[in-house]
């Protein structure tokens, strides 16, 4: 191997390599090219997280980038391997990930020449990255790293890409003496907390102490900034009854007495909060915290009632009243959480205090009525098997510590509502932002390289897991105790639910073949088992939790299940 750490002999993608590992950067998600920069990361301490396809491998930065709370690194080589990180590129930065990307370019010489999978970076990454550059002049190296480690992390994180033309890769280094060294590490977000306007703070607290029906809302936000245990003072101290969206599940402990559960596109019958939306849509002042307001998370903007009011707290001033007219907490939701919280305890909250002990029995009715509701279809032991069932055994068993995280559509919404967030914090990783199949596992490599010592365990449905098949031998290789959950149903089931609803069919696109998922799964070494009877889940969950090495459970699941999404309210009958 070459001496690539002497002075002498010291590259450009040497100094590529420290520079990422003085931001904090100790692996990459990478294949094969940039080669120069992964042979070169050995020597700067970067490890190589090798995926089989650029599309996973970006969705794999983005889980580790969402429980390490570090910027998660994927490379990519020019042309079509650069096209594959398009999607979770996209992704990333709807859901405020920070990602970035190291591609490699073609040599500056053939630039513009038709060189072998030459490409428009620069064109086909600017609508799905805050920022992307080329790195063309090796003494412009630190400069441009740091700008795009700053631009990842700092406002509302999200993806940034790295060109790097593939000869200055291999060029000598940049003579250290003639640089002005930089030293600061810019690869954790938040980078900069700020706190909201003080004046702002106190009007927000004022108008929350002396409010009827005052309600959080908390968004994914809440995770990025690492603000669950403010959340949770906030929702203590000030009595103030807290729900999440989606991406925000977690933020709050849904096992506390003034947490609703899930709000939005997800109330329909048999959802947790199904009997609360008269609460949500009853509020005269709604705390926004790290929501974008988008479209899912407020029931396509039908969710709060005409007279609701609003202040929305985010570190990103353009989604601070885009939906709804608020009130400005322009800052960091760790800091103007808590700042909030100390400005509530200066006031009179004996409204608050009064009012705690209905909300808090409308909230236990409700979630009580919603267990009944779903006691039959949660304990059924038919075959095909309900994925209600898998649900409440996975709840069962999981702790605070675990980290679930699901494929988009279906599954998303199953952990959403039959999953108990056990603390405050705890997470549950879905793909919202653009909400793109198969997206799932590869998450879940991410997030279980960034926390070894943690249970991950991922749901996907056999659509969005025919998307990421191939990452199982990934899977195996690195030797991860990930627990597969396949919801085999044989059908798009999103697709095909929603299509009915809107257009009284569907189209022939719903339909699969009979796939063995268990076959596929031992075909790449890891355990692979089937699972064909509700009464089988709960022993085999159980055996495959304890394995502590990857395991596959095939769950042979109803395709005529539907989760309780709002939209499908009164066009199907409910199982319950």
């Amino acid at each position: 191997m070459p001496d690539h750490a002497s002075a002498a002999n010291a590259t450009v993608a040497l100094r590529l390599a420290e520079a990422f590992a003085r931001h904090g950067v100790t692996l990459t998600f990478g294949q094969s090219l940039p080669s120069a920069f992964h042979l070169a990361a050995p020597h700067a301490g970067i490890d190589q997280k090798v995926y089989r396809q650029e599309n996973a491998g970006g969705a794999m930065a983005d889980g580790y980038a969402r429980i390490a709370r570090k910027v998660g690194v994927v490379t990519a080589q020019n042309g079509p391997a650069a096209t594959l990180l398009v999607a979770p590129l996209a992704e990333a930065l709807k859901a405020s990930i920070p990602v970035l990307a190291l591609v490699q370019e073609v040599t500056r010489d053939a630039t513009d020449r038709n060189a072998f999978q030459e490409l428009d970076h620069l064109g086909l990454f600017a609508p799905v990255a805050k920022w992307v550059r080329r790195i063309d002049r090796a003494d412009r190296l630190d400069d441009y790293v740091d700008m795009a480690f700053t631009a990842a992390c700092s406002g509302r994180p999200g993806p940034a890409v790295l060109l790097l033309p593939a000869d200055l890769l291999t060029e000598a280094a940049a003579p250290l003496g003639g640089l002005r060294p930089r030293r600061l590490s810019l690869g954790e977000v938040p980078l900069d907390r700020s706190l909201a306007d003080p004046a702002a703070i106190a009007a927000a607290a004022e108008a929350l102490a002396i409010a009827r029906h005052p309600l959080v809302i908390a968004g994914g936000g809440v995770h990025l900034s690492g603000a669950a245990a403010e959340l949770a003072a906030l929702q203590e101290r000030a009595h103030l009854p807290v729900a999440t969206t989606v991406m925000g599940k977690g933020a709050a402990d849904e096992t506390h007495p003034l947490t609703l559960g899930i709000v939005g596109y997800v109330m329909g019958q048999g959802a947790r909060t199904a009997a609360l939306r008269p609460m949500v849509e009853r509020a005269d002042l709604v705390l926004l915290v790290g929501s974008r307001t988008n479209q899912n998370g407020t029931d396509s903007w039908k969710l709060f009632g005409a007279e609701t009011r609003f202040i929305h707290l985010d570190a990103d001033p353009m989604e601070v009243g885009r939906n709804y007219e608020a009130m400005r907490l322009v800052g960091d939701a760790k800091l103007t959480l808590a700042a909030l919280t100390e400005a509530l305890a200066q006031r009179d909250l004996s409204a608050r205090a009064a009012a705690r002990p209905a909300i808090e029995a409308e909230i236990a009715e409700a979630v009580t009525g919603w267990r009944r509701t779903v006691e039959g279809v949660t304990t059924r032991e038919s075959s095909p098997c309900r994925p209600e069932r898998l649900m409440a055994e996975l709840d069962r068993l999981i702790g605070p510590e675990d980290i679930v995280v699901a494929d988009a559509s279906y599954s998303s919404i199953w952990i959403a509502n039959y999953l108990t967030a056990k603390r405050p914090g705890q997470r549950f990783l879905t793909p919202r932002g653009i909400a793109g199949l198969g997206w799932g596992l590869p998450m879940a490599i991410g997030a279980q390289i960034a926390a070894p010592e943690a249970r991950v365990v991922c749901l996907c449905g056999d659509g969005g897991f025919a998307h990421s098949w191939a990452e199982l031998e990934t899977l195996r290789r690195m030797e991860l105790p990930i627990v597969t959950l396949v919801l085999n149903n044989g059908i798009l089931g999103y697709q095909k639910h929603a299509e009915e609803v809107k257009f009284g069919e569907h189209t022939k696109a719903v339909f699969f073949a009979a796939v063995d998922h268990a076959a596929i799964a031992r075909a790449c070494g890891v355990e692979g088992r089937r699972v064909e009877r509700g009464s089988e889940i709960g022993p085999a969950l159980a055996e495959a939790l304890a394995a502590r090495r990857p395991v596959l459970l095939d769950v042979l699941t109803d395709p005529d299940a539907k989760p309780p999404i709002s939209f499908y309210a009164g066009h199907y009958p409910e199982p319950f």
